[in-house]
């Protein structure tokens, strides 16, 4: 896997869903730049049975990443048209009905690709085509993308394992803490705690304290 952190986050413009039901054909996070942040993940596929789970979870606090300046985006391989499908249905019967905010439509697996996600054997042709020798599906990645349109987090999981989302709301806090206040977040820092000067007298002073 690459690292994207402290690099700019690679730019896209696809299909995509939002607000629940509206498809958009060029959605991009260049809009965001300058003005929030943005959590960007993965999931591998649609009418799944792990990535519900994280959708609704992203949904259940999204207000309080609104309330932190922070722009939530899903995506998937899957085209838009499976994605509105599945937002219609249900949560009771598998689906995602409820979910609002943008899901990413990478039909052409270049935006997986773009960020190192992509799961699967592919190549490119001579003339730039990308090309498979079997399904390939994004992993379960996750970054936070600052206002300047910068990676400052990233974590990237295998297919059976579940995303913490309180985490993210923590990497959230943060940076958030570190760009208001210049000092940086110890070990299991969380909003509302202490965090320490970039120094060696300014870690004594911390752990000393705790």
């Amino acid at each position: 896997m690459g690292v994207l952190v402290g690099k700019k986050a690679p730019s896209f413009s696809a299909p995509a869903v939002v607000n629940g039901g509206e498809i958009v054909n060029d959605f991009s996070l260049d809009q965001f730049i300058g003005k929030n942040y943005v959590v960007l993940f993965f999931y591998p596929k649609d009418f799944t049975f792990v990535c519900p789970s994280e959708l609704h979870a992203f949904q259940a606090v999204l207000d309080q990443f609104e309330a932190k300046g922070t722009k939530v985006v899903a995506c998937s391989t899957d085209t838009e048209e499976s994605h509105w499908g599945w937002l219609q249905m249900d949560k009771n019967a598998g689906g995602i009905k409820g979910v609002k905010y943008p899901i990413v439509a990478d039909t052409n697996k270049t935006i997986s690709d773009a960020y190192d996600v992509l799961l699967g054997e592919y190549d490119y042709t001579a003339e730039g085509e990308l090309v498979a020798t079997n399904t390939m599906i994004a992993y379960r990645g996750l970054f936070l993308i600052d206002k300047a349109g910068v990676v400052r987090h990233q974590l990237v999981n295998d297919l059976p394992l579940g995303r913490n989302v309180d985490e993210a709301l923590r990497m959230v806090d943060a940076l958030n803490f570190f760009e208001e206040n210049g000092e940086v977040c110890p070990a299991n820092w969380s909003e509302g705690k202490d965090g320490m000067t970039a120094s060696f007298d300014g870690v004594a002073d911390y752990l000393a304290k705790h």
